[in-house]
């Protein structure tokens, strides 16, 4: 039944972009190289520096904006990074456009001004001359496909299984089908958020940043509490009682509502930009689109895999051992989101950026150089840290008590 159920949700993500594909042709295929939309974007940003000379800073970092959301996001040209260069380097690519809007905002001089958007130009250059060096291959393509799906489903399909094989061993097999339900639905929200952000939304692509970083920070919140939850009744006292239906109500109420939340968030988060990075790459390819099909079903076989080895592989495992082992990794992806939350908000605008030289990006860490990304992710292990101190008096003071 779950195995069954994990295939209907794949199922329902190749719906999903297929219909969206089918929708409209990607733009990508206005140019004939991506040299050619670097050259776009080299316009609105010597834009954004003649505006800025005029002193019209919110002006200078509207064209800068233009860029970014325009042609860097709309044209592909993060997608083609990230699939065939590296994380690593679309992240420092986009923390520049931030770096450039914060000197402005700041009313920096014309010359840092300059130097900060030349760099941001020879960087994108050397992208495009990299990417153009590329020659389309069938082996390419199906890569960055497979990519694709296995980058932006490999966390979600982690939740949904941890949580399964939790209700499971907790003896709450039919409250399974919530996690399932709240996948399903995830999907089909992602299809609509992702019909809203290219056709609805289209003018501004700040909404596709501020949507996925809302989303990121309160999986944040749900994820650290699940983790918590899990760490307090990993000790064998607190199972027993568990067991024995003393706070078995929990499962019923609040806990259950917040482990479907937990799934619901884990993929809608990805769903929609996993949508639109498929509709840009079905576009770029008109000689080898069936290896993109190719790619997400190989994909999509190896996500149902890892479902398997976390789903049924936790069946042997203590459970103690499984308890801890579940909370660890919740607790890791909602490190991993507080950072990428705030970097999708930093990418909007809506938060700060302050630069912090001597961190280096660990994008499947959510590890960014900044402040504001690293400011949450050590309150969450400071708050970790003081949750396992917690649990372990409790459990002491309990064994105390018992003898």
């Amino acid at each position: 039944m779950a195995m069954r159920n994990a295939l209907r949700i794949f199922g329902m993500t190749l719906s999903c972009v297929i219909l969206l594909s089918s929708c409209g042709t990607s733009e990508a295929a206005r140019y004939a190289s991506w040299n050619e939309i670097i050259d776009q974007m080299h316009i609105s940003l010597d834009n954004a520096y003649e505006a800025y000379t005029k002193q019209d800073a919110n002006g200078a970092k509207d064209f800068v904006n233009d860029a970014y959301f325009g042609y860097y996001e709309k044209e592909g040209v993060e997608r083609a990074v990230l699939s065939y260069i590296s994380g690593k380097r679309a992240s420092t690519v986009e923390y520049q456009f931030s770096a450039v809007k914060r000197l402005m905002t700041e009313g920096a001089s014309l010359q840092e001004v300059r130097a900060s958007l030349d760099n941001l130009k020879k960087m994108l250059r050397e992208d495009a001359n990299q990417l153009d060096g590329k020659e389309e291959s069938a082996a390419g393509v199906f890569l960055a496909s497979l990519l694709i799906i296995l980058r932006e489903g490999f966390e979600a399909i982690l939740v949904i299984a941890a949580i399964a094989a939790y209700l499971i061993r907790s003896g709450n097999l039919r409250q399974t089908r919530i996690v399932y339900i709240s996948g399903f639905a995830a999907l089909v929200a992602s299809g609509i958020a992702a019909v809203a952000i290219q056709f609805v939304f289209e003018v501004s692509g700040a909404n596709q940043e501020i949507l996925e970083g809302v989303a990121m920070l309160l999986a944040v919140v749900v994820l650290f509490f699940v983790s918590n939850w899990m760490v307090a009744k990993a000790e064998a006292e607190a199972w027993k009682q568990y067991i024995e239906g003393k706070v078995q109500t929990a499962i019923e109420t609040g806990s259950s509502f917040a482990l479907g939340a937990a799934a619901f968030l884990a993929v809608f988060r990805e769903g929609a930009e996993t949508i639109l990075f498929y509709q840009a790459l079905l576009g770029e390819t008109d000689t080898y689109r069936n290896m993109v099909w190719i790619g997400f079903l190989v994909g999509c076989a190896a996500l149902v895999i890892i479902f398997a080895v976390v789903r049924y592989g936790s069946l042997v495992i203590p459970i103690k051992p499984f308890f801890m082992a579940t909370s660890i990794l919740m607790y890791i992806m909602s490190v991993a989101f507080a950072g990428g939350g705030v970097k999708e908000l930093q990418e909007a605008d809506v938060i700060s950026v302050t630069p912090v030289n001597f961190v280096q990006s660990i994008d499947i860490l959510g590890i960014y150089p900044t402040v504001e990304t690293l400011l949450p992710q050590a309150v969450l292990l400071l708050l970790a840290i003081a949750s396992l101190f917690h649990y372990r008096a409790k459990g002491r003071k309990a064994r105390a008590m018992a003898a």
